[in-house]
């Protein structure tokens, strides 16, 4: 599994100023074990398993392929840097089934600079087939820190 915490998920936002002091691979892997709470998009979802690596995200579940691709640009960013999504393409190639098992979310960074960066993503079933892939363009900014 993960290394979340057993103990019930809290959901919110994080504050910016939080946000903005960890390097965004910390904060990818702080939400990942229960440090700080999960996107509110996640009450939706059943408990997952995912990792963080650099510019590597991986979530098994049915979830967001924009989630999949944010996050994994975030994992690319320093300490009081943020991003938001400019634009985002999926394309559905088939259908999920009771026979597609474990659905499996991978977002990978195409290219993370200053300004903009760019991601893509992929939702495999159990046997690896692809169900439906995407592409997004995210705009990359300082966090104000408040002070």
């Amino acid at each position: 599994m993960d290394d979340r915490t057993a103990a019930t998920s809290e959901y919110g936002v994080t504050p910016p100023e939080v946000v903005a002091s960890m390097a965004g691979i910390d904060f990818v892997r702080a939400i990942f074990a229960g440090k700080l709470p999960e996107p509110p998009i996640m009450q939706t979802v059943e408990p997952f398993d995912c990792s963080a690596e650099p510019g590597i995200v991986v979530i098994h579940a049915a979830t967001l392929l924009d989630s999949a691709m944010g996050l994994a640009i975030h994992s690319m960013l320093p300490a009081g840097t943020g991003y938001t999504t400019l634009e985002f393409k999926v394309s559905f190639i088939r259908g999920m089934r009771n026979e597609s098992g474990t659905i499996r979310t991978e977002g990978r960074t195409l290219n993370v600079g200053r300004r903009a960066a760019t991601a893509e993503a992929r939702i495999t079933d159990a046997s690896g087939r692809l169900l439906a892939h995407a592409t997004t363009t995210c705009l990359v900014f300082e966090i104000p820190n408040g002070t």
